[in-house]
């Protein structure tokens, strides 16, 4: 699974980036490594991934919220690999 410390840094860096998922404890799931696209490259070894998950909200000026889903991949030594959002 993926390090504690780790995951506590990853977390810092998205509600900066995101501040409307700030207080939202984040879920995380292991992940089938990608497929290798050429068989036979030494280089293309894939790695375990995690998908981590945060939730929040975002207010508009008319007071409605809108729900904000933050899905970040991040590889097991901590790094994030791709961030998706929703509107």
């Amino acid at each position: 699974m993926l390090d504690e410390k780790k995951l506590a840094v990853i977390t810092k860096q998205i509600q900066r980036q995101f501040p409307e998922v700030s207080g939202s404890k984040p879920t995380v799931k292991a992940q089938n490594p990608p497929q290798a696209k050429s068989p036979g490259v030494a280089n293309n070894i894939p790695q375990l991934t995690y998908l981590v998950t945060f939730r929040g909200s975002v207010y508009t000026e008319s007071g409605k919220s809108i729900p904000r889903l933050v899905r970040v991949v991040v590889n097991a030594d901590g790094k994030i690999l791709k961030i998706t959002t929703s509107r």
